[in-house]
């Protein structure tokens, strides 16, 4: 099985992925670490599969808003949710990033901005997120070498059901 570090420069070789070095203590996490909207965010890298370019998917009904359709990779067929709805119209270049998870619930890939490199997070340099009561979802803010890093915790911002229920017409 390919680690992630080396499938970052593989799976995506014009982005400037780097590195950081492993801190001194065992207790670190690792995070991919992606950009939407100028925020810097981070998921556990425990859940990626792969990373992928939009344009090397191959996609099907790709009509919805945040559901960009469905996508064939590696002969699983999986929703792909584009993060960059909730910021406004995305640009749908063949080069953007796609995080292929692995989640509790299923295979589901994600599109964001632009996958920045790998984390690594001590628990002491988490934050918790000031104002954001009831987002279960999110971690805390790791600072990191002067970035501000916002911690997800992506299965479960994944499995978020609506606040209210549909209702058939």
């Amino acid at each position: 099985m390919v680690t992630l570090p080396s499938m970052l420069h593989a799976s995506v070789p014009r982005a400037s992925v780097s590195r950081y070095p492993a801190p001194r203590s065992s207790a670190s996490r690792e995070f991919l670490s992606f950009m939407l909207d100028g925020q810097e965010y981070g998921l556990d890298c425990a859940r990626v599969q792969e990373l992928k370019l939009l344009g090397s998917l191959e996609r099907f009904a790709t009509d919805g808003e945040i559901i960009g359709g469905v996508a064939l990779s590696h002969g699983v067929i999986m929703p792909v949710v584009d993060m960059r709805a909730a910021t406004g119209p995305g640009r749908s270049a063949p080069d953007t990033d796609v995080i292929i998870l692995r989640l509790s619930s299923g295979i589901v890939g994600m599109v964001v901005e632009s996958v920045t490199g790998i984390v690594h997070v001590r628990p002491e340099a988490v934050q918790p997120l000031p104002g954001a009561p009831g987002a279960g979802y999110l971690i805390g803010i790791a600072r990191i070498d002067g970035r501000k890093v916002v911690l997800i915790d992506i299965d479960r911002l994944m499995s978020l059901s609506p606040r209210r229920p549909l209702r058939a017409a």
